[in-house]
């Protein structure tokens, strides 16, 4: 298999790789993601995600970079990593009782080819929130470093009512799409054992 390296330090993201047995290295890319680019949601994390792998794959010969970028959105409001909990407790009562939208731009790029990019969107949809119940699940304090201040994949599951589209996308890696994209580097994670 060609050498494969993820540009990121994000351990969601390194997990659902290993849970795939891909053999892979971390390099992960010293970049500023800047949300308040006046852009699009969608080309944001594209640009984001294009900055990470051009970033990590200048002097490679040899190998596939992986990036991602995830954001939340609502009505086109971009919602990062939340500063402090106030600022969690802002974007979790925005989102309280109704849907948005977590982006994921992915970029697939091969020393000598010419980057792959793609966006997956999943539709999520958020029970109501009491006042009590955001404090609470803030006090697990997985919120911090994630976008729109929640993890689907922990405590996070019990405020979300249901999801339209690709579950892994809101955890920060779609695997699908992912697998998509690499198949046309000649890698195909279901022939990995």
């Amino acid at each position: 298999m060609k050498k494969i390296i993820l540009a990121s330090e994000s351990p969601r993201r390194q997990y659902l790789l290993q849970q795939m047995g891909v053999d892979f290295t971390i390099a992960p890319a010293n970049i500023t993601e800047d949300i308040s680019i006046s852009t699009s949601p969608e080309q944001l994390v594209c640009s984001i995600a294009l900055q990470k792998a051009s970033q990590i794959i200048k002097g490679l010969e040899t190998g596939i970079v992986i990036a991602a970028d995830t954001v939340v959105c609502r009505q086109g409001l971009v919602m990062g990593k939340p500063n402090h909990r106030d600022d969690a407790h802002a974007m979790l009562r925005r989102l309280s009782g109704l849907s948005h939208q977590v982006l994921t731009g992915l970029c697939v790029f091969e020393a000598g080819a010419a980057p792959d990019l793609a966006v997956e969107c999943t539709n999520v949809f958020f029970r109501p929130l009491s006042d009590a119940d955001i404090s609470n699940y803030l006090d697990h304090e997985e919120w911090t470093d994630k976008a729109g201040a929640y993890s689907i994949q922990g405590w996070g599951a019990l405020l979300v009512e249901r999801i339209e589209g690709c579950f892994y996308n809101v955890v920060g890696l779609p695997l699908n799409r992912l697998n998509m994209m690499l198949r046309r580097k000649g890698v195909d994670l279901l022939e990995v054992h």
